[in-house]
């Protein structure tokens, strides 16, 4: 168990907050993009939220969430609480109650690789929450497991204090190493994406925009000025 967190810079936070996580994803390359983004599964209770901060992490053990407790309890104003289950389906890592002493100190949001519970209170709740699965099944508070250690959550491999920016289309862990360098990128992306938003307000065409002529001439299709018929 760690105590303390390493977090990435709060400027860095706020900012990564404002941008999509598409952009975030994209700008980190491929290489480095798909490792970090979660997996379709992992989805949001409410949709219109985004967050972003540090991760502040939890192992639990199966139907267990007293390491959850614990982290959250740890967890400061900004922070978002990434929480592993050894078995995603045993028990709800996350519910109502929880939710309103997130909301009270004032996390991000929290992600969760296991079941969450009370959604219609939570979705009244409006606090960011996303979650690979949804069981009202019991979580007991006895079981062993870690707080602020690396995890591995839906497939990405979490460290204490990485950014985390979670929206509508999925969650992304940016290193901490790495986030100045992404965030950068992401606003040169999203200027971009302004820039094409103009131009086809202007009445240009996407496909001449984003250079698809030169890809599609390449595979030398063959094109029958005439509708197809049975």
């Amino acid at each position: 168990m760690y105590l303390q967190v390493d977090r990435v810079d709060p400027a860095i936070s706020r900012e990564a907050a404002e941008l999509p996580v598409a952009d975030l994803h994209e700008a980190m390359g491929p290489a480095r993009g798909r490792p970090a983004l979660m997996t379709s599964r992992m989805r949001p209770l409410n949709r219109g939220l985004r967050a972003a901060g540090p991760a502040v992490t939890a192992y639990c053990a199966p139907g267990d969430n007293l390491m959850m407790h614990r982290a959250l309890y740890l967890a400061k104003a900004g922070d978002v609480l990434v929480v592993t289950c050894q078995s995603e389906s045993s028990g709800a890592q996350w519910g109502d109650v929880a939710a309103r002493y997130a909301l009270h100190k004032g996390l991000a949001a929290v992600i969760v690789h296991g079941c969450i519970r009370d959604t219609d209170t939570l979705e009244r709740l409006r606090f960011p929450v996303w979650s690979t699965a949804i069981s009202p099944a019991h979580p007991d508070k006895a079981g062993p497991g870690s707080v602020n250690t690396p995890i591995v959550c839906d497939g990405v491999l979490v460290q204490p204090g990485d950014l985390v920016v979670a929206d509508g289309d999925g969650v992304l862990v940016v290193p901490k190493a790495q986030a100045a360098e992404v965030l950068a990128k992401a606003r040169q992306r999203c200027q971009r994406e302004d820039d094409l938003a103009q131009a086809i307000g202007s009445g240009a065409h996407v496909w001449d925009l984003i250079g698809a002529e030169a890809a599609y001439r390449a595979l030398d299709p063959q094109e029958v000025d005439a509708a197809w018929k049975p």
